[in-house]
């Protein structure tokens, strides 16, 4: 059954988070910063003290058309490892768009299109975001542009082929139609872009045009928000309770989504389980990045969030899991890892394609090549499992599959994949240009 209600996890925390600060004040940045590129509703929503927060009637009719999504048994992987481990995983690539992303669309296509407004902007890394973004603006009548960070827009043409079917504008970013964009081709005319840049784009434009607004794919706190209807369904569909959770990170809204209902249950003393956070070796913001105010983008048109950031300057390699290039990372989800209330790792491309092809081979299903980080980590805790005996329960979050990443898949199967090292200066340099 579908959840009603969205769960909001900040009243049930030990410490608030550190607000947003305004960039020329430093103060706390209140509605009437966020108005140019948010509605009134969704502001609402990212402050909000309320423990669980209505699902509008016209989004739960849109959200019908997949949920609730199924939660599956990994038995064949299980047989397959040789493990003792409980393998389950709620599978998000059933949406129209496929991936999870369609969670967070719909409503903000909702309270936007209520509000008035015409069109939307965006950026989008692999393409999922932005996919589901313009399916959600098809559904309400609003128009759709679309900024891809050019390296998944050259390796996944018909992500960005979706889009458009669905009625969007699709630039390659950086582009030359904004001023933030122009900047960076100036600097580097081979850019292989990043979301950081990708953002600025789409907030300059938003903030430059009084009928449209910005909608955001992750990282803010009304996006994990409207994520946690996986969780919820999980918690219902799951007949053993978990001993483990585990999820890929990016901005953070897939392994929100799953986690944050099971964590209430946790801070509520109800159940022991631990929860993992993969991210990918070449942009590791939770492990090796700082616990900082930082811009969310990368020409500094944000608000200072405080999160786990690598620099705002910081230009990640092209891997294929092109929703994980991100700087920085969720600041809700950052302020928790502060507060140890999950762990967090690194994979490389390399084995999270291993991984892919291995679950594929199993179950069935080609996952994208995010949600491969998610299962390079359940493998290898299934592999300790069959070493020590321990009979656990994982439950992952396989957030969308993997049908527009073929080309991704013909690299790693032609031993053609690289996995990149990231140099410390590197995360040095970029580091050095945070805001004082």
């Amino acid at each position: 059954m579908i959840p009603s209600h969205w769960y909001n996890i900040v009243p049930d925390l030990p410490a608030p988070p550190p607000p947003p600060l305004h960039p020329a004040t430093r103060e706390p940045v209140g509605p009437d910063d966020l108005a140019p590129l948010f509605p009134m509703e969704l502001i609402g929503q990212e402050v909000s003290g309320e423990r669980f927060v209505p699902i509008p009637q016209e989004v739960l009719d849109v959200y019908r058309l997949w949920r609730p999504t199924p939660l599956i048994r990994a038995r064949r992987l299980e047989k397959a490892l040789g493990t003792p481990a409980r393998i389950y995983y709620k599978y998000e690539g059933v949406s129209p768009a496929g991936s999870h992303k369609a969670n967070t669309a719909v409503p903000q296509a909702y309270y936007n299109a209520r509000e008035g407004v015409r069109l939307l902007t965006t950026e989008t890394g692999a393409g999922q975001w932005g996919s589901a973004l313009a399916f959600a603006c098809s559904q309400f009548d609003l128009e759709c542009q679309v900024w891809m960070v050019r390296a998944s827009y050259d390796q996944k043409p018909y992500r960005r082929s979706l889009m458009q079917v669905y009625g969007a504008v699709v630039h390659a970013s950086p582009s030359p139609v904004t001023g933030s964009g122009s900047k960076v081709l100036a600097d580097d005319p081979d850019s292989p872009g990043s979301l950081g840049i990708a953002i600025s784009e789409a907030v300059e434009v938003a903030a430059a045009t009084p009928d449209a607004r910005y909608a955001l794919g992750s990282v803010l706190n009304h996006v994990l928000l409207h994520q946690t209807v996986i969780g919820e369904e999980a918690l219902e569909q799951l007949p053993e309770m978990p001993d483990l959770v585990i999820g890929c990170t990016g901005g953070g809204s897939n392994f929100a989504g799953l986690t944050f209902p099971f964590l209430r249950e946790k801070l509520a003393g109800r159940i022991e389980t631990v929860f993992r956070a993969v991210e990918p070796a070449a942009c590791p913001s939770f492990t090796r990045g700082v616990y900082a105010y930082d811009f969310g983008d990368t020409a500094g048109l944000t608000p200072l969030l405080k999160m786990h950031t690598l620099g705002h300057a910081f230009v990640p390699d092209p891997i294929h899991a092109g929703g994980l290039r991100y700087h920085g990372m969720s600041p809700l989800l950052s302020h928790m890892y502060e507060l140890g209330l999950f762990e967090a790792v690194t994979r490389a491309q390399s084995e999270c394609f291993e991984a892919g092809v291995r679950f594929a081979r199993t179950e069935g299903i080609v996952p994208a090549p995010e949600p491969t980080h998610a299962l390079a980590e359940t493998i290898a805790e299934a592999l300790r499992c069959k070493e020590s005996g321990e009979e656990k329960v994982i439950l992952t979050a396989l957030c969308g599959h993997g049908h527009f990443d073929l080309g991704a898949y013909d690299r790693y199967l032609a031993g053609h994949l690289e996995d990149y090292t990231l140099p410390q200066d590197r995360i040095e340099q970029a580091l050095t240009e945070l805001p004082g």
